[in-house]
């Protein structure tokens, strides 16, 4: 048990996924898990586990922002031996290719600022995916037959964003999508050695204020977690 986690020694699998939201964490456990357990409910962050095709997997929902996910994947790597972590997420697209419901694979992660911004210095330290769930995860996406994008997305510490000339810079510098978790998760994944992934569904887009209606997100994000188990235990 830990300050934000209430699960006991042996209830957290080595392999995490991290919605944002608790409930979405709630829904995938109960969808794609079989025997979920309750694991933690502290603060209302709800996290489950129980197993895919035999394999131990915890569901646990991270919040939103990287202040937030970065408490919640220290306590898994640092006291229960997490090992994988893969947010499962949505984003906003800023490419006009990338199209509502395409899926984006986060190669590296731009970002302003993290919660371990400090600890580097003068040194803008790159933070990017770990190349074999990357590799598996693409794998899977076309295997599902989704449209889907490989490459640099940005991590924005803020929600309402009020920089439209750094959001010009970004799409002409040709970032895929912007969503506000994982530069924070790539960098404790190289600091603790780990395999990280962010796998993201298009909700939104930018530059044409396309939005994916609340009533089909479900089903889309149905897709991600399927293709996000899958790689987490290809090969």
């Amino acid at each position: 048990m830990t300050i934000h986690i209430g699960a006991e020694p042996g209830q957290i699998a080595e392999t995490v996924l991290m919605p944002g939201d608790p409930y979405r964490a709630k829904w995938a456990a109960e969808t794609f898990l079989d025997d979920p357990k309750l694991v933690n409910e502290v603060r209302g962050m709800l996290g489950f586990t129980g197993t895919w095709k035999g394999h131990p997997v915890t569901i646990q929902g991270s919040g939103m922002g990287m202040p937030s996910l970065s408490i919640y994947a220290n306590e898994l790597t640092r006291d229960y031996g997490a090992k994988t972590l893969i947010r499962i997420g949505s984003c906003g697209a800023m490419q006009p290719d990338i199209k509502v419901r395409d899926l984006v694979l986060a190669m590296t992660a731009t970002t302003l600022s993290t919660p371990s911004r400090g600890i580097f210095g003068d040194l803008n330290f790159a933070p990017c995916a770990d190349w074999g769930l990357l590799q598996a995860a693409a794998a899977e996406a076309r295997n599902h037959n989704v449209a889907t994008h490989v490459g640099g997305i940005y991590s924005s510490d803020v929600f309402y964003d009020e920089r439209p000339d750094l959001n010009e810079q970004m799409v002409r510098h040709g970032v895929l999508a912007v969503e506000m978790e994982a530069a924070e998760l790539y960098i404790l994944a190289a600091r603790h050695k780990l395999r990280a992934l962010a796998v993201l569904t298009v909700s939104d887009h930018l530059l044409t204020g396309d939005a994916l209606p609340s009533e089909e997100r479900e089903k889309s994000f149905g897709q991600m977690v399927e293709i996000a188990l899958a790689a987490a235990f290809a090969g």
